[in-house]
């Protein structure tokens, strides 16, 4: 069987889980990790199973997610499909939930995309590699969340029992 697990993200992050979910279903599936920005001409049909992943940037998905789900909706609809979203919300105990975590709700109330899994993973922060802009807001909202705000720091969120888990899960969809 052939899997397909599409990742959005700007630091790594979402990829690294991604990359990390193939390796743990390289016994059971032969997966292709490929970026949602280069999928628009990608055909779905020779895949059992797709997985698609998402980071979250300033309380947004990238708008290629969107445009993707809305155009092969039907199609992802019709096989057994996954959706985790990456955020650093989820590093917090009451929003690491697809039903708690307030931008993977938002998604999945407004997509005609039904996935048969979904989670929510913590992401890292990566202070030194962000621009120096995109540095300073994310150190304010860690300042007004109450998170990490030293901007010599890179901490990294993931919970990987709970990514192998979900890579687990999705095999057995």
């Amino acid at each position: 069987m052939t899997a397909l697990i599409l990742y959005s993200g700007r630091d790594g992050q979402t990829l690294a889980i991604a990359s990390y979910i193939a390796r743990k279903l390289q016994d059971r599936l032969t997966c292709e990790v490929i970026d949602l920005l280069n999928a628009d001409g990608i055909n779905l049909s020779k895949y059992q199973q797709v997985m698609v992943g998402a980071s979250v940037r300033y309380g947004r998905f990238d708008s290629g997610l969107d445009k993707f789900v809305k155009h092969r909706a039907e199609q992802l609809n019709n096989i057994p499909s996954a959706f985790f979203a990456v955020n650093l919300t989820a590093r917090k105990p009451e929003q690491c939930s697809p039903e708690s975590n307030v931008y993977t709700r938002k998604f999945l109330i407004a997509s005609p995309w039904r996935p048969k899994q979904c989670m929510v993973f913590a992401g890292a922060l990566r202070y030194p590699r962000y621009r120096w802009f995109d540095r300073i807001m994310i150190q304010l909202i860690m300042y007004i969340t109450g998170g990490e705000t030293d901007a010599r720091k890179e901490v990294e969120y993931t919970d990987w029992h709970q990514v192998e888990r979900f890579a687990h899960d999705f095999s057995q969809i």
